[in-house]
C-alpha cells in the first residue's frame, strides 16, 4: 500500500463490525461490559485501551511503516515514557538545537532523578560516538531541529547507536511520516507531537510514539497505562481524520515554504534563512537522501539583528498569526527566544545559534501571493 492510500485506509479494516461506518466511531466511554470476569471483547478500561484511540495507533503505524504504535495526552507525554525506560545512572545523549519543551523536561525533571543529558551538535554524526560509554542508553535526535533547521543522519546515528546497543528515538514532527520514515533509516523509536502536521489544524493536543520491536511496545504501553497518559476518543477521532489529508497538506506546505524561504533569502532586509531546502545548506545532501521534500519549517534574521527588531516584525504580520506551535493549515510566526524555547538558558541558545533575533516560520496551505505580500508588509 503506498502511502497516500495508508493515510486513509491504513489499520482502518473493519473499524465498526457493528454498523460499518466508514470514519472509526467515537467509543465515549470509560469503561466496557464483561460477560465473565476477566472475559472481555478486548477493551476493559478506557486508560488501558479505547477502540477509536486503537483505530488511531494501527494508523500511525501504518504511515511510519511501522508495526506498533500508541497516542499520547501530548507529544511530551510521550517523550516522558521514553525516558521512563532508563534508570538513574543512565545517560542520553541529545542534540543541542531542539524543543525547549524536551530540553526542559530533560534537565529540569529527569536530571533529578540521576539520568545524564549530553546536549551536543549532531550535524557530524561521528562527533556522537565520542560521547557514548557504558552508561549511554539512549540518543535522542530531532531532525530537522527545531528552530535551527539543521539535518542529522538518522542512517548514520542509527549505525553508532546499534554497534552500542543503544537505543535511538527520533523526533519526526517538522518532517512528518509523509517526508521521512526514521524507522526504515534505524531508528527504534519515532516521536511526534501529533499536535503538529498529524492533527493539523491546531484543534488537538496530542503526542504519539511508533516502534517496530514487539518487546519495547509493551515497555512502553505499560508506562503509558501505569502513569495515565493517555488522549481521549474524541482527540483520537480529530487527529484520525487529520491524517486522512496529510499528504495533501504536507505537499502545499512544502510548495509555499519553498516560495517563502527563497522570498526570504533575496529580500534586503533579511540577513540569515535557515531552511534545508537550500544546496548551501551545510547537510543539504543529507536532507535529500533521507528526505522527500523539504517542509514548510523555516527560521530567519534580519539585517537590524536585534530582539526588538523581530519583535515589530513578527507584530506587523497580518496573515501570519503571533502564536506558539506549528504544522497547522494556517501560517504562524513565532519568536523562539521568547516563546517556544525561553525555557532553554539565553547561553545555551545562543551556542546553537538561536540569538534573540530569530524568527520562526509555520508556513501554512494559504495561497502563495497573500503570504508574500504580508511578509513584504511586515518587513519594510
Amino acid at each position: 500500500m503506498k502511502f497516500n492510500t495508508k493515510t486513509i485506509h491504513g489499520g482502518q479494516d473493519n473499524v465498526d463490525p457493528a454498523y460499518g461506518s466508514v470514519m472509526p466511531p467515537i467509543y465515549q466511554t470509560s469503561t466496557y461490559s464483561q460477560t465473565t470476569p476477566g472475559d472481555h471483547s478486548g477493551f476493559q478500561y478506557s486508560r488501558t485501551g479505547n477502540p477509536t484511540r486503537a483505530a488511531l495507533e494501527r494508523s500511525l503505524a501504518s504511515i511510519e511503516s511501522g508495526n506498533f504504535g500508541l497516542a499520547f495526552a501530548s507529544g511530551l507525554a510521550a517523550v516522558d515514557a521514553i525516558i521512563k525506560l532508563l534508570k538513574q545512572g543512565d545517560e542520553v545523549i541529545s542534540t543541542s538545537d531542539l524543543y525547549g519543551g524536551t530540553y526542559r523536561l530533560f534537565t529540569k525533571i529527569f536530571e533529578d532523578f540521576g539520568i545524564k543529558f549530553h546536549f551536543i551538535g549532531m550535524e557530524n554524526a561521528d562527533k556522537v560516538a565520542e560521547f557514548v560509554n557504558s552508561n549511554t542508553k539512549l540518543i535522542w535526535v530531532e531532525t530537522p531541529t527545531n528552530p535551527m533547521l539543521n539535518i542529522i543522519d538518522i542512517a548514520a546515528i542509527s549505525k553508532i547507536a546499534k554497534a552500542n546497543d543503544v537505543l535511538l528515538a527520533v523526533d519526526n514532527t517538522f518532517a512528518t511520516p509523509y517526508l521521512q520514515q526514521p524507522l526504515s533509516l534505524g531508528a527504534d523509536i519515532v516521536m511526534h507531537s501529533a499536535t503538529k502536521y498529524l492533527g493539523g489544524h491546531s484543534d488537538v493536543v496530542m503526542g504519539a510514539l511508533i516502534v517496530n520491536d514487539k518487546d519495547l511496545i509493551e515497555r512502553l504501553h505499560y508506562i503509558q497505562n501505569a502513569s495515565g497518559a493517555i488522549c481521549g476518543p474524541q482527540d483520537s477521532f480529530l487527529v484520525l481524520r487529520g491524517i486522512k489529508t496529510l499528504h495533501l497538506r504536507v505537499q502545499r506546505h512544502c510548495e509555499n515554504g519553498k516560495a517563502i524561504a527563497k522570498f526570504l533569502q533575496n529580500h534586503p532586509k533579511v540577513d540569515k534563512v535557515y531552511w534545508p531546502g537550500f544546496e548551501s545548506h551545510p547537510n543539504h545532501e543529507v536532507a535529500k537522501r533521507q528526505m522527500s521534500d523539504f517542509g514548510g519549517m523555516m527560521s530567519f534574521t534580519t539585517v537590524e539583528d536585534s530582539y526588538e527588531g523581530a519583535v515589530k516584525v513578527v507584530e506587523k504580520m497580518k496573515i501570519f498569526t503571533l502564536a506558539e506551535s506549528l504544522g497547522g493549515v494556517e501560517s504562524l510566526a513565532g519568536h523562539p527566544a521568547s516563546m517556544t524555547h525561553a525555557s532553554i538558558p539565553k547561553e545555551e541558545r545562543e551556542k546553537t545559534g538561536l540569538k534573540d533575533s530569530l524568527i520562526r516560520l509555520s508556513v501554512g496551505i494559504e495561497d502563495i501571493e497573500d503570504l508574500v505580500a504580508d511578509l513584504t508588509q511586515a518587513l519594510s
